[in-house]
């Protein structure tokens, strides 16, 4: 076979995207090939003449197929990096999204109001761990518990929370919402599945083909997680306790509305994406309400 060097090999893998239509070709060739020669994207650019051997060339063309049929890239390298952590990631969880970082964001915002005392605080719906790290990476005096309904992804979740250096800070415990939960929390965080049924045909093809079903797909409305941690959630809060949500494009008078009609709420707010979509939206629970 025909020698070829990085830098070939990055120009014909960038074509080969570009003319499958993908959104960065030659960002997602350079992580792949990157990824693949175990360096980083830099690294390509500093060794751009260093020969690709046939067998590489080999392993490398099998991962840019998969792209091509649609995978994402950090399924591929099976990582992705998130709140400038690095987060194992694999079919059985989402990819983090950049827009989950306004939820971490927010948490952070809302524990700076609260007394100085260990916080406590429980996310439904873990995934990649990526929310619950992000947050016991940044606060000393926390405690996490963090559930999730699948006992695999309950581990890797608790391999991403040792590999960044917070598994002494989080409790992982598999059970459907808050089934396998005791105890109150000064703020629940959750970013839930919130995309409709209707919705879920319109995905793009490497979220809609590659990406769990059940952590994307509600039910029919797209908000029924969103209502059961609302009525749920407030048992397992303090008063004065924070509900903190992720939500979907189009979700925030349903939203509003279910905690208008809860009561045990007040002081609901909600902050926008970059994209000037509503994307998080934070309740307090009522010092007046019942328990």
């Amino acid at each position: 076979m025909l020698s070829l060097n990085i830098l070939k090999v990055l120009n014909r893998i960038t074509l080969d995207f570009k003319n499958e239509g993908l959104a960065s070709p030659r960002l997602d060739a350079e992580v792949l090939l990157a990824n693949y020669l175990k360096t980083d994207r830099s690294g390509l650019y500093t060794k751009f003449e260093r020969l690709i051997t046939d067998e590489e060339l080999n392993g490398i063309l099998s991962w840019v197929e998969r792209r091509q049929k649609g995978e994402s890239v950090a399924y591929i390298v099976g990582k992705k990096e998130f709140w400038s952590l690095i987060f194992q990631v694999n079919s059985t969880v989402l990819v983090p999204r950049p827009e989950t970082e306004l939820l971490v964001e927010e948490v952070l915002k809302t524990c700076l109001g609260l007394d100085d005392r260990d916080i406590s605080i429980l996310e439904v719906g873990t995934g990649s761990g990526a929310i619950s790290v992000a947050i016991a990476s940044e606060l000393k005096r926390i405690r996490v518990v963090a559930t999730d309904v699948s006992a695999e992804v309950i581990k890797l979740a608790g391999k991403n929370a040792e590999n960044n250096g917070v598994a002494d800070k989080i409790s992982f415990l598999c059970g459907s919402l808050f089934e396998p939960v005791s105890g109150k929390f000064d703020i629940i965080v959750s970013n839930p599945p919130y995309i409709s049924e209707e919705e879920f045909d319109r995905l793009p093809l490497e979220v809609r083909d590659f990406e769990p079903k059940e952590a994307l797909i509600a039910g029919p409305e797209g908000t029924e997680f969103h209502y059961n941690l609302i009525v749920e959630g407030s048992r397992y809060l303090k008063f004065g306790g924070w509900l903190c949500m992720e939500m979907g494009a189009g979700q925030k008078a349903v939203v509003e509305s279910m905690f208008r009609e809860n009561k045990t709420y007040d002081n609901v707010s909600f902050r926008a994406d970059y994209a000037g979509i509503d994307r998080v939206v934070m309740a307090q629970k009522a010092v007046s309400s019942e328990q």
